[in-house]
């Protein structure tokens, strides 16, 4: 049996499943002996379209001659405009799974739950309880354990027989889930060196800036909170912006125009989930330099207000707002492909090549 994954996360989950299924497996079937060969490569070359995905994964497992062959990606895959989690072809003992369906919480334990159940049923190892036929068989407590996942109906020149798609509201907050987990948005924090630098000059420097002590100690919660939600904001714009991370669909489908809508508020989430972390890490080290550098009789002397811990804290916070805008600026100095390679996955960086290829093939 082989598990085929696109480099990445995929590879690293299915490396996972191989140490660990086995022995679920052997447990559930009564001692039969599971081996799984793990092969890492990008055979789903980016592309969206589902029937391409999966005639290369048939066209590979029989290549090998593989007992059962599951693939894993990270690209979100649609069916019939509708969200597709797994989907099975019995007659080619060959399965698809899309890794951002299942969430961005417990990725890997779904992932091996659904694997398990796949390959159960391709290898014929439930029985014939029902009087069933292994064709015609689901995939147990796969859409039990996986709600909102749904069966949905395959066309008769398809080559699957099964497939599993998400629907409704908490089916699209789960997929967008998925697709952010899958960016990995903590990796923008060390992508984003020059921007960091910038922001931490800027604060050091604010810091012992006298105009902005007056302003931090008239400043109340609410302004504070606007100053930290728009500068995040001006951050998150400029790296899109900048970087241009925004998706431009092709077409004017109503399908397509979600797609867009899908790939922009992931980018959106995981631009944002990066600032936000590096607003906090300027918020803890601005803290700290001011502990270190403010004089109390100073202070009081130009703002006419005691230094306490609640003045440290605002002024803290008021300098990492400003140090955030700083971070933006110092984000121009950042190459687009390196913003890119913190933003995405490396799936998701090809499948975005493919689409501006496609675009400028088109234009020309």
């Amino acid at each position: 049996m082989a598990l085929l994954a696109d480099p990445d996360a995929p590879t690293e989950a299915a490396r996972r499943m191989a140490r660990v299924l086995p022995d679920r497996l052997a447990e559930r079937t009564g001692g039969r002996r599971f081996e799984f060969e793990v092969v890492s490569e990008p055979f789903s070359g980016g592309t969206e379209d589902l029937a391409t995905v999966a005639r290369r994964t048939v066209d590979r497992g029989q290549d090998e001659k593989w007992d059962v062959v599951v693939a894993l990606t990270d690209l979100p895959l649609h069916s019939h405009g509708r969200k597709l989690v797994m989907e099975v072809s019995h007659e080619h003992r060959a399965a698809l799974l899309s890794l951002p369906s299942l969430g961005g919480l417990r990725l890997q334990r779904k992932a091996e739950r659904a694997v398990e159940e796949a390959v159960l049923s391709l290898a014929g190892a439930q029985g014939d309880e029902a009087g069933k036929a292994p064709h015609r068989r689901g995939l147990g407590r796969f859409t039990s354990r996986l709600a909102p996942v749904h069966p949905a109906p395959v066309g008769a020149e398809e080559p699957a027989d099964l497939r599993y798609v998400l629907s409704g509201p908490r089916g699209y907050l789960r997929m967008l889930g998925g697709m952010v987990r899958a960016n990995r948005p903590w990796r923008l924090v060390p992508g984003l060196s020059k921007a960091l630098a910038a922001a931490l000059a800027t604060g050091a420097v604010a810091t012992v800036n006298s105009t902005l002590w007056s302003l931090a100690a008239a400043l109340d919660t609410t302004r504070l909170v606007i100053a930290t939600v728009g500068s995040i904001a001006l951050m998150i714009g400029w790296l899109i912006i900048d970087a241009h991370l925004w998706h431009r669909g092709k077409g004017d489908s109503p399908e397509a125009r979600k797609r867009t809508t899908l790939y922009n508020t992931s980018t959106v989430l995981t631009v944002g989930i990066g600032v936000f972390v590096c607003y906090v890490g300027l918020l803890a080290v601005n803290l700290v330099w001011a502990l270190f550098i403010l004089n109390g009789q100073v202070f009081a002397s130009l703002t006419r207000t005691p230094l306490h811990a609640s003045e440290y804290w605002t002024l803290a916070w008021f300098v990492a707002s400003v140090a955030t805008v700083g971070g933006a600026l110092g984000s121009g100095l950042e190459s687009d492909e390196a913003i890119r390679a913190a933003a995405y996955s490396k799936r998701e960086q090809e499948r975005r090549r493919m689409l501006e290829d496609d675009t400028d093939r088109s234009t020309t």
